[in-house]
């Protein structure tokens, strides 16, 4: 029996393998190109082609292996040193130590992507902050304790060096401790055009009437609930989702953060009559305002749609699952499968116990240390960390995914008690596109699509994530494979990013784009639109996997069929071979599987990871092999 913690470190390793592989190829490529025109030109010296050598061998693999990535806690270590040699000149007083002070918060900004938490003063350590209450007492703060004065110095030098650079800063969190006097600054710059404002990805998952389209109301339009379900209203879609009160689609919702970090809602308005009403605000305009985009995908979490909600969480590429949990009900249903589906993936997770202010307080206590013995359980592994303060929001946004924590919100949305600490949360998260792990500027062009429309006046619109490249408006590219395995030629007549005009899009970015001569019939989810070339990509319509049944009640073995989920790919395939002694698989096993797809080939690679089930049946596992 292979435990599931095992078996996700061995296939994230062949992923990220077969990752580099492919992204080796165009580099060997370009590099034996440049080698070409530099002998045409006879203008190459020995130290050039020394280097050119030395960059790639015949497989595609460095010649230099690659020096292991600095911890979290050296590259932490190293920031601390930054934030001190940038205060340091800041106090000195002297205009020119401020502007070698202002270059370096340029670069700084410049570095992470036009966002950086910037600590003053003393920070506690997150074993201490997450875990107990700080007293006088706790043991291993970091940074260089500062005084009053010098914090209110700083602070306000500060603010003048961003605003010189062309940012904001803004106040997080401030503590007047006698003892360790601090604050932590948000410093943002605007992003140029809607087609470079960052954006975070989160699965919004949970069981029947835990409270999922009522947050999601909540915190994006800003107006609490009135405990009936008000605030879910307008995001249902379909009439039978009004009526029943169950979402049964892939709904989409943003909330957008302005440069100051403050969060763009609608405003309320008073009417003559002592009506209050709140206006609207359509994703044009978020767009238009917002630093920072955060896109909410609220799935289904009835069983009879877990289809529907797999396809959303393997397909939307999100950077973490949040978990809503009815605190007057518990982990209970689907929830469970949720979760393990959302370890299974490896995506972070996020537990949301909402109707804090309906629940006795008994059985938000049972809640409470249910979720935390589920988190801490052998399947799970993960540490609890209950948001109670700002700067434990803070700390946790800025840590998340890098640590084997799970944040835990106790919220209502009816007396909005939690939810600042969520927004606060929210805008700190690391934008999905900036996952250099899954996502590729400098590679071919490679759009999954999860989304088709026909718009009238407009013709045949889909939505996909950008997994490689950059797109431009008016480019030529091909749209496939088809039925039998071929691609099209077709060109991109106009695209949109939430709604707003968009001249171009790069790598790891969520787009709309308008194909031209394409009818809606000819497009399907999974498809992919990639660039137009003699030799289109190979679609696939056999491949081997390494597989780990996580459950299963009787055998599994040769034709059998389940629902394969692999990135934007959802399709039926069947069991061809395995490489197990006996022949069958049961849960726990785990083997080299051959698949098939029963109705049409697509487009998978090596080191895509799947996921299929039929019923009750599910695996995990790790392309290996194309056939």
């Amino acid at each position: 029996m292979t435990t599931l913690r095992t078996f996700q470190s061995e296939i994230d390793e062949i992923h990220n393998r077969e990752m580099a592989k492919q992204r080796a190829k165009p580099a060997v490529m370009a590099s034996a190109e440049k080698d070409k025109e530099t002998k045409e030109q006879k203008h190459s010296t020995s130290a050039a082609v020394a280097q050119a050598k030395g960059k790639t061998r015949d497989d595609g693999s460095s010649s230099n292996p690659t020096k292991p990535t600095d911890s979290a806690a050296v590259i932490r270590a190293s920031l601390l040193e930054l934030e001190d040699r940038i205060l340091n000149l800041i106090l000195s007083r002297n205009s020119a130590e401020h502007s070698m002070a202002r270059d370096m918060i340029a670069e700084l900004l410049t570095q992470h992507h036009g966002e950086y938490v910037f600590r003053i003063g003393a920070h506690p350590p997150h074993t201490e902050l997450f875990s107990r209450e700080l007293t006088d007492t706790t043991q291993g703060w970091t940074g260089t304790e500062r005084t009053f004065e010098q914090i209110d110095e700083i602070r306000g030098t500060f603010e003048r060096l961003v605003d010189e650079v062309g940012g904001k800063v803004s106040l997080l969190f401030e503590s007047r401790n006698a003892t360790h006097p601090r604050i932590t600054l948000l410093l943002r710059l605007p992003p140029p055009n809607v087609s470079l404002t960052p954006e975070v990805r989160c699965a919004v998952v949970g069981n029947v009437d835990s409270g999922k389209s009522t947050t999601l109301g909540v915190l994006t339009r800003g107006s609490l609930d009135d405990g009936r379900g008000k605030a879910r209203v307008a995001l249902f879609r379909h009439k039978h989702e009004i009526e029943t009160g169950r979402t049964s689609s892939v709904g989409m919702e943003i909330l957008g953060f302005g440069p100051s970090g403050a969060p763009i809602l609608p405003q309320t308005i008073t009417t003559d009559e002592n009506i209050v009403r709140h206006e609207k605000l359509g994703w044009e305009e978020i767009s238009m305002q917002a630093a920072k985009i955060v896109s909410f995908t609220d799935l289904a979490g009835h069983e009879r749609y877990l289809k529907t909600t797999l396809y959303g969480l393997t397909s939307g590429a999100p950077s973490c699952v949040i978990l809503i949990v009815g605190a007057n009900a518990g982990l209970i249903g689907m929830s469970k499968e949720h979760l393990a589906i959302a370890l299974a993936l490896g995506v972070p997770v996020v537990v949301c116990i909402t109707k804090i202010d309906m629940t006795p307080a008994p059985k938000l206590a049972e809640t409470i240390k249910q979720v935390s013995k589920i988190l801490q359980s052998p399947g799970c592994r993960k540490t609890p960390v209950f948001v109670k303060n700002v700067e434990t929001s803070i700390e946790l946004a800025t840590s998340f995914g890098s640590e084997r924590i799970c944040p835990i919100f106790q919220i209502s949305n009816v007396t909005g008690e939690g939810l600042d600490h969520l927004r606060t949360f929210l805008n700190l998260l690391p934008s999905s596109e900036h996952d250099s792990t899954k996502f590729t500027i400098d590679q071919p062009l490679e759009i999954s699509i999860i989304e088709t429309w026909s718009v009238p006046y407009v013709g045949t619109v889909v939505n996909g994530i950008i997994n490689a490249g950059v797109i431009k408006a008016g480019e030529s590219v091909l749209l496939g494979p088809d039925a039998n395995g071929n691609y099209r030629v077709t060109a991109v007549k106009s695209m949109h990013r939430k709604r707003a005009i968009v001249a171009s899009a790069e790598a790891g970015q969520c787009v709309s784009l308008a194909l031209k001569r394409v009818k809606r019939a000819e497009v399907r989810k999974g498809m992919v639109l990639v660039p137009k070339t003699d030799t289109p990509p190979r679609a696939i319509s056999r491949f081997e996997g390494q597989v780990l049944i996580l459950y299963h009640n009787t055998t599994l073995q040769r034709n059998y069929q389940a629902m394969l989920h692999c990135g934007a790919v959802r399709q039926t395939v069947r069991i061809v071979g395995m490489d197990h002694p006996q022949g069958i698989l049961r849960t726990g096993d785990r083997a080299k599987v051959q698949f098939e797809f029963i109705s049409h080939p697509e487009f998978v690679k090596e080191g895509m990871k799947l996921l299929f089930r039929e019923g009750k049946t599910k695996g995990l596992g790790v392309i290996t092999k194309l056939l």
